[in-house]
């Protein structure tokens, strides 16, 4: 049978997976999230702070294309390569989790939005919800078997669709903008005068971890680039794309509604924000548009959760069938596991709410170990030198910006508290068990001292949530 040729991607595709990849339904809940925390002038900061560390984790991106153009799965290639076996496949165990999470609170966000017309629907969680989420996930998994080029275009073609909605609201929003408004907000307002300044910009900094989740899609996708300068290029270029469109929605907001109003906004709240000035079909055109931003987004982790464990099983951390391609050159095997794994989750929003939504809450922290070890692997090739001989003018600014990075995701980590990095331990450490299986097929000694350690700090941690679960010391 003749093979497929290998399948390359331009810049604009590499683009649209990175804005497809970060565009999902977080932009369409900022007016409320934002709201229920802070005025204007603390999300002005928030976002300059998440900007600025997103953009220097953008240029970690662009650098490390170029100084380890081999390295060809992203977040996972990075942390392995800059700090071993062991390190990369949590990086990629993390990674993958928050993928497949990701997926499930997309289903449910969908039917939830349906449940307004159609109650059998309820908050996308009844019967009738997960059969039809169910019926979507297995779709979409046919889809992509059928080849990672037809599906990288059915994004793209779902990227720009979903971003003409959002445009078209903030040209509404813009013109009913009212400078009195926004400046009764600017301070936070009546609800907030107990809230200091700081204690508003770190109640949103979890919040910009969720939209800013993507940022790394070109990078995982690098092995099909066409040009590896691509990928460094699309990921900044999605990323300011993406950034102006976040801003935008959350400002514009403030100079609408009053700051309690906009907290007291039903998701999607952008509705709620256009229903105030267009009136009902604000808010039908907004859900509209929140369905194809999320089944696009869909799209891309779906893509990006079957391509982590595809490339982790090549570089031998995940056990070997997940690096079987079908005829189409699709991860075909890795693409099962996460569809099963998905379908696992959706069944539990049944039976298990409560726990199901802590998941959902361990994402935001478990994304946080994959940017960490990225950022500090190139503070590692930059403090070294590694790469630089040929360059030696580049190695002061490439360090500062690898160190800024660095600085960033462990101020992450800060904000998100202790509580939600002991509980992203109860899902690392129980997951080693891929690892130790990859590591017996393949003869391979199981951990290097060093990782030995790790693990038992890891596995302690572990211990210490889930005695704190058991005990309500630690609650969701």
């Amino acid at each position: 049978m003749t093979q497929p040729a290998q399948q390359k991607f331009a810049l604009p595709t590499l683009a649209a997976m990175v804005v497809g990849s970060m565009v999902g339904a977080g932009i369409f809940s900022l007016p409320q999230t934002f709201g229920r925390v802070t005025g204007g002038l603390g999300a002005l900061i928030a976002w300059a702070i998440a900007g600025g560390g997103m953009l220097m984790l953008a240029f970690v991106f662009q650098t490390l294309s170029r100084r380890k153009p081999e390295l060809d799965a992203g977040v996972y290639a990075y942390a392995k390569a800059g700090f071993g076996n062991y390190p990369g496949f949590l990086s990629a165990l993390g990674y993958w989790t928050v993928c497949c999470l990701g997926n499930v609170s997309y289903w449910v966000l969908i039917k939830s939005t349906w449940g307004a017309l159609f109650p059998i629907l309820g908050d996308g969680n009844t019967v009738v919800a997960v059969a039809l989420s169910s019926i979507g996930i297995w779709v979409v998994h046919f889809l992509i078997l059928r080849g990672v080029r037809e599906a990288a275009f059915i994004n793209t073609v779902v990227t720009v669709a979903k971003i003409i909605p959002i445009l078209i609201f903030l040209v509404f929003v813009g013109f009913a903008f009212q400078a009195g408004i926004f400046a009764a907000n600017f301070d936070g307002g009546p609800g907030l005068e107990a809230e200091g300044l700081f204690a508003q910009v770190r109640g949103t900094m979890l919040v910009t971890v969720f939209v800013f989740v993507g940022i790394e899609g070109a990078s995982v996708y690098s092995r099909y680039a066409r040009k590896r300068s691509d990928v460094g290029l699309a990921t900044v270029l999605g990323f300011l794309g993406v950034l102006c469109l976040l801003v935008l929605v959350t400002m514009l907001s403030y100079g609408v509604l009053p700051r309690p109003d906009l907290a007291e906004l039903r998701n999607p709240s952008m509705a709620g924000v256009l229903r105030a000035v267009a009136g009902p079909w604000g808010a039908v055109f907004v859900s509209a548009g929140l369905i194809v931003s999320v089944l696009g987004a869909y799209l891309s982790w779906s893509l990006l959760a079957a391509e982590v464990l595809y490339s982790a099983a090549k570089m031998e951390s995940m056990p070997a069938f997940l690096a079987v391609e079908n005829h189409n050159k699709v991860p075909a095997a890795a693409l099962w596991l996460t569809n099963i794994l998905i379908q696992l989750f959706l069944v539990l929003t049944l039976f298990a709410e409560e726990a199901f939504l802590l998941a959902l809450k361990l994402t935001s922290s478990m994304i946080l170990l994959p940017y960490l070890l990225t950022a500090a692997y190139a503070l590692k090739l930059a403090w070294t030198g590694e790469t630089y001989a040929q360059q030696p003018r580049e190695r002061n600014g490439d360090l500062i910006l690898a160190a800024l990075a660095t600085i960033y995701a462990i101020g992450l980590i800060y904000a998100g508290g202790l509580k939600f990095l002991l509980l992203s331990l109860v899902i690392y450490v129980p997951g080693t068990i891929l690892f130790a299986i990859a590591q017996k097929e393949r003869g391979h000694r199981l951990f290097t001292p060093g990782e030995t350690m790790l693990f038992a700090v890891a596995a302690i941690g572990a211990a210490v949530a889930l005695y704190g679960l058991v005990t309500g010391l630690i609650r969701a």
